[in-house]
């Protein structure tokens, strides 16, 4: 249950990122609520998978999968560029992800 909590989490930011985005430094109402919103749902579900997921590893998921995620969707939906040194870091840190998990299973 708590990786679906912390999935849940980590869509919750992503979606709230990607508003963020939209929301022209605050100046558009809709999507600044979005982000509002986003963030308050992100923070919450967080702290439920706290209960019972060591900080540590909740943690390296959340800031490891979310970074991943938005530099995908900056490259692929929103016109950011792409070259392979960036598409390479994108990759490290999902493998820094895994080995951080690796580590925290013995």
């Amino acid at each position: 249950m708590a990786y679906l909590t912390l999935a849940g989490a980590i869509l919750s930011e992503i979606l709230a990122t990607t508003s963020m985005k939209y929301s022209h430094g605050f100046s558009k109402l809709w999507p600044s609520l979005g982000t509002a919103l986003g963030y308050v749902l992100a923070f919450t579900l967080l702290a439920q998978t706290l209960k019972s997921m060591s900080v540590g590893t909740a943690y390296a998921i959340w800031a490891g999968a979310g970074t991943a995620l938005i530099a995908a969707i900056g490259m692929v939906f929103l016109g950011e560029s792409t070259n392979p040194l960036k598409i390479l870091g994108v990759l490290l840190v999902i493998v820094g992800v895994v080995v951080l998990n690796l580590g925290g299973a013995h």
